[in-house]
């Protein structure tokens, strides 16, 4: 299993604590067509709303969405924007997230709506609902005590900062304290000028331009943003500072130095909450167990996933999985199919593009094999590879084929760019899969004539066309495993017995 893997196997099995400032993330989506009579102003004629969990919200659903437990703590107002926080967390992450919602009957819930042009995906306006302001004293002590009950069933801690009122000096201070007392990483989401009051949290996540005010000091190249970042390192006493720097990635900077992670390409449609992703991300990885650049790296993966998505939204283990892994490590999922119900599915996507189709044992992989891939693709848009099982195999080549199981001869071809999918059949031949796929361009090598093709009557019946692909000298499956059995009773036995003369 591969380390990325291993690491989210294991994010259902860890409890975050996060504590921060309860937004809620409203979403006015419609189209601008026209001009307001009554003032130079852009009319929406609104189509549709949305209501999320924002700010430190996000943060929990962002946790959530990567399979980990997260135990919410927060305060709402005595309205109902509250009220309507409260249903989103117990209808839609009930059994994810166990909150802590304290009510201060004497502030609103923070609101922030969104009027957003469906067509051109852009925010018009932002009008916001909130008080920046410090807790009642009795609020503040509820919470701390909510926050040091829930400290020991969690495996980190995220604090989501926003500046307004929750995450008090005192608060800070009483869970990083705790936190550091039971060993448990803590991540912070900063907000401000001063951040002194987050000493001895693990991590500190600032964007460049938070880096540049709390350090005082210049943050836009690389070694202006190591240099910053180890200043402030030293003053929130961290063992990591992870700068966000939007389109020119991240830097993360531990005692080993400073590591700049480029960007993912990617068409950005809103960076709304993408902070929240990474503190989110940076939490969980490490959590399960991950050193710090592992873990900038999935946040790195999380952030390109987000910002490409309407809306604060979040990024789920399959997301990151396939931003993270090689794509021939995913190839063999995405593309090798056991279970023909499948095939429609994946058909009805490609209706209107040319199917392409070959079949074969491909034991052993050769530069013949590979030859009559890429031209059977160059003659159509998508290319089905048709794989022999195993027991048609020995049916075909005797009791001593295949060389390699199914599953491995379907994961090498997986891996082959040239081919879009791999579909095993237990028939000897092919016939009843290219009836079922109905491919239009039909690939064999050309050791075959065209009337010797199994499936041509069908290809050709609606009106496809069979191409002959000319064979690479000197290469066959037979041969080689012929060759390799030569060679092994010709080469002398090893033993570790010494000979007698």
């Amino acid at each position: 299993m591969h380390p990325i893997d291993q690491q989210l196997a294991t994010f259902g099995e860890m409890t975050v604590l996060c504590v921060g400032d309860l937004m809620l993330d409203h979403f006015v989506y419609g189209e601008v067509s026209r001009v307001s009579p009554e003032a130079p102003s852009l009319v929406i004629a609104a189509t549709r709303e949305e209501q999320l969990l924002g700010g430190a919200g996000n943060v929990a659903r962002g946790i959530a969405a990567l399979g980990a437990r997260c135990i919410f703590v927060g305060v709402i107002g005595e309205d109902e924007s509250g009220r309507a926080l409260g249903r989103t967390f117990a209808d839609d992450y009930g059994d994810t997230i166990e909150t802590h919602l304290l009510v201060d009957a004497s502030r609103p819930t923070t609101r922030k709506v969104r009027f957003v042009s469906d067509h051109h995906s852009t925010h018009l306006l932002r009008a916001d609902w909130e008080l920046a302001a410090p807790l009642r004293p009795d609020i503040e002590q509820a919470l701390i005590r909510a926050c040091l009950m829930a400290l020991p069933r969690a495996d980190a801690v995220v604090l989501s900062d926003y500046a307004k009122g929750v995450l008090s000096p005192a608060v800070l201070r009483a869970v990083i304290d705790k936190a550091r007392e039971l060993g448990k990483p803590v991540i912070v989401d900063p907000k401000g000028a001063d951040f002194s009051v987050y000493r001895g949290v693990t991590l500190v996540t600032p964007n460049r331009r938070e880096l540049a005010d709390a350090t005082r000091r210049a943050a836009r190249s690389d070694s202006e943003i190591a240099a910053a970042a180890k200043q402030l390192a030293a003053t929130v006493e961290s063992a990591g500072v992870l700068v966000t720097r939007s389109e020119d990635g991240m830097t993360l900077y531990t005692a080993r130095g400073a590591l700049h992670v480029p960007a993912y390409p990617v068409k950005v449609r809103d960076v709304s909450g993408a902070g929240d992703t990474v503190a989110a991300v940076m939490t969980v990885m490490l959590a399960a167990g991950a050193d710090f650049e592992a873990a900038a790296r999935a946040a790195n993966a999380a952030a390109a996933v987000v910002v490409g998505k309407r809306g604060t939204s979040t990024a789920s283990t399959a997301e990151l999985r396939h931003r993270l892994l090689p794509p021939a490590s995913l190839a063999a999922e995405e593309k090798v199919v056991f279970d023909w119900s499948v095939l429609d599915d994946r058909l009805a996507e490609w209706r209107g593009l040319r199917i392409g189709f070959t079949n074969g044992c491909f034991d052993l992989l050769h530069p013949g094999h590979i030859k009559l891939m890429t031209e059977a693709r160059a003659a159509c848009d998508r290319l089905v590879v048709g794989l022999n099982s195993d027991a048609s195999v020995r049916r075909l080549k005797g009791k001593e084929r295949p060389v390699q199981d199914q599953q491995a001869r379907a994961e090498v071809l997986a891996a082959l760019e040239a081919v879009d999918l791999v579909v095993i059949f237990e028939q000897d031949t092919p016939v009843d899969l290219i009836r079922r796929l109905k491919p239009t361009v039909l690939v064999k090598g050309a050791d075959y004539k065209i009337d010797e093709v199994v499936g041509r009557e069908l290809v050709e019946e609606i009106g496809g066309k069979v191409i002959l692909v000319g064979l690479a000298p000197g290469y066959s499956t037979t041969a080689l495993v012929q060759r390799s059995a030569a060679n092994s009773v010709r080469a002398p036995a090893v033993t570790g017995a010494k000979s007698k003369r």
